[in-house]
């Protein structure tokens, strides 16, 4: 049945399989934005055919209040500039989407020095974003939370004393050392 929260998946597979064009270009976003699996790129382009395919609608129909919508969701994901258009929309590209994830942020940003390390940085739960902790790479990073990411700093351990060895308690037996006389 599955969790109410998610009850489709977020992607879909690729017609053609085993296209070499296709897998090709993954591989290179795989090395370039340090994606895992091929499902985390299928969920990103799945996002941005979305966009476009609402691009398209808007400019077919002239909804001038979708339109707005669209341009405040592209501009707040600092995929969008001001003076952005729906041809501009229509001309983006996949690497647009993908500066925009976590992961990428990370790195960008010189908090992590590779791809994988700023992916083990956000898997381990190490990156906070405000207050609250984002543990998934693909997620996409507004541009006012861009301003407050952070490295989760653990609080220090209290230090306890050391413990002196002291008298054995009444009753209880008193542990001697092994002698080399006993081996």
């Amino acid at each position: 049945m599955g969790s109410p929260r998610k009850l489709r998946r977020e992607w879909s597979r690729p017609l053609r399989p085993f296209d070499r064009v296709r897998l090709e270009y993954e591989a290179g976003l795989e090395k370039e934005y340090g994606f895992k699996k091929k499902s985390e790129i299928w969920t990103i382009q799945n996002y941005f055919k979305n966009l476009k395919r609402r691009a398209r609608n808007i400019q077919a129909t002239h909804d001038q209040n979708d339109e707005k919508i669209l341009m405040a969701k592209l501009s707040r994901y600092g995929i969008a500039k001001d003076n952005f258009t729906l041809d501009d929309v229509l001309n983006l590209r996949l690497e647009d989407v993908c500066e925009r994830r976590l992961q990428t942020i990370i790195l960008r940003k010189g908090m992590a020095t590779t791809t994988g390390q700023a992916r083990q940085m956000v898997v381990h739960r190490r990156i906070l974003v405000g207050d609250m902790v984002i543990d998934q790479p693909n997620y996409l990073v507004d541009v006012n939370e861009e301003k407050i990411i952070r490295l989760k700093v653990k609080a220090p351990k209290p230090v306890d004393a050391p413990k002196a060895e002291s008298a054995p308690v009444e009753g209880e037996i008193a542990k001697e050392a092994p002698t080399k006389a006993a081996e």
